[in-house]
């Protein structure tokens, strides 16, 4: 098995790319040690030392990194890790816990208005982050300001906030006039 690593905007995060499917849908986000519980995957990669964070996405693995540690001294055991997982046959995660999609839309005037919102993140912005090893959620729409989650490689990266703003609320903006602002939210 061959895994290949890209760099992402995130210094401190690393795309993984086993070559196989990791989740048949949708993303699941581990931003610690104890939500891995699910993932036998997730598991095996903090068990490496010196991650803080695992994103699981289609076809890849996005590992983030703890301060004190280099690429070079952890980078080794988390692909042993990856590698004994798959050839464990075990499923990336049991059941759908930890998966992650857009939060629900509000029922009313502003349905509408998030549905297309999800529409442009699903078809537009979605497949773009999850090239740089990241995904991008829904999370609310209030009074023109629309709040999304990011999570895996683009949770934390210095350039979120440019992709935020120049990005993300310039398209939204562009599409949906009811739209005035972008903001992150943490969960």
């Amino acid at each position: 098995m061959f895994i290949q690593t890209e760099s992402t905007p995130n210094p401190a995060t690393l795309k993984f790319l086993p070559g196989q499917r990791v989740l048949a849908a949708g993303t699941a986000d581990f931003p610690s040690d104890a939500a891995a519980q699910a993932s036998p995957l997730a598991r095996r990669i903090f068990g490496a030392g010196g991650v803080t964070g695992v994103f699981l996405g289609p076809d890849f693995v996005t590992v983030t990194k703890s301060d004190a540690d280099d690429w070079t001294s952890i980078k080794p055991g988390i692909l042993g890790a990856i590698m004994e997982h798959f050839q464990s046959g075990q499923p990336a995660i049991e059941g759908d816990a930890g998966t992650v999609g857009h939060a629900a839309g509000t029922a009313g005037e502003d349905e509408a208005i998030v549905s297309q919102i999800k529409e442009l993140l699903d078809t537009r912005v979605r497949p773009a982050v999850a090239q740089d090893g990241g995904d991008i959620t829904f999370h609310g729409f209030d009074r023109g300001v629309v709040y999304l989650h990011m999570q895996g490689a683009c949770a934390g990266c210095p350039s979120s906030t440019m992709t935020l703003k120049m990005g993300i609320e310039n398209l939204l903006r562009h599409y949906i006039p009811e739209v005035m602002e972008v903001r992150p939210v943490g969960l």
